[in-house]
């Protein structure tokens, strides 16, 4: 298997419910080359038989770590040199075109189906990414979100680097 080399993204899932969106957060991860999940809280394991079906062996190409919460992973990236965003509706969003070069190396919080991302882990993040949304409905599925806010900050690191 050839080695390829991964963006500086990571994906920080936290209280994330449904197998079916694990498992197709981690194709999106493998298809947009993120270089590490953290599973966290009472989020399924990628290991978990229940995911294979959406994830398509993602869960074998995708490196990922679990832990207990976000909120220490968070604090953990920070002293790496990451760039803490959560993927949440704020008063003050960033768009992903305002994403600079010294936003990178970037982990991206995504949180739970109907309570979002935690206050806690919204009091670490550096900035908040809205997607724009046009329709009535102001939310989208977590797994969705996740794919339009990866390959768009995969984007912006190929335009900026």
């Amino acid at each position: 298997m050839r080695e390829v080399r991964k963006h500086p993204i990571v994906a920080v899932l936290e209280n994330i419910r449904s197998l079916h969106n694990v498992g197709s957060i981690l194709r999106t991860c493998d298809a947009t080359l993120v270089e590490h999940v953290w599973v966290t809280g009472y989020t399924p394991r990628p290991s978990h038989a229940g995911i294979q079906k959406t994830a398509l062996g993602s869960q074998h190409t995708v490196a990922w770590t679990e832990a207990d919460d976000a909120a220490s992973v968070l604090r953990r990236l920070r002293m790496e040199g990451y760039t803490i965003a959560a993927l949440e509706i704020t008063d003050a969003p960033t768009s992903i075109r305002d994403v600079t070069a010294s936003f990178f190396p970037l982990a991206l919080v995504v949180g739970n189906e109907l309570e979002g991302v935690s206050e806690e882990v919204i009091a670490e993040a550096d900035f908040a990414i809205e997607i724009p949304q046009y329709g009535s409905k102001q939310s989208l599925n977590v797994a969705v979100a996740f794919g339009v806010a990866a390959a768009g900050l995969v984007e912006r690191y190929l335009e900026l680097f």
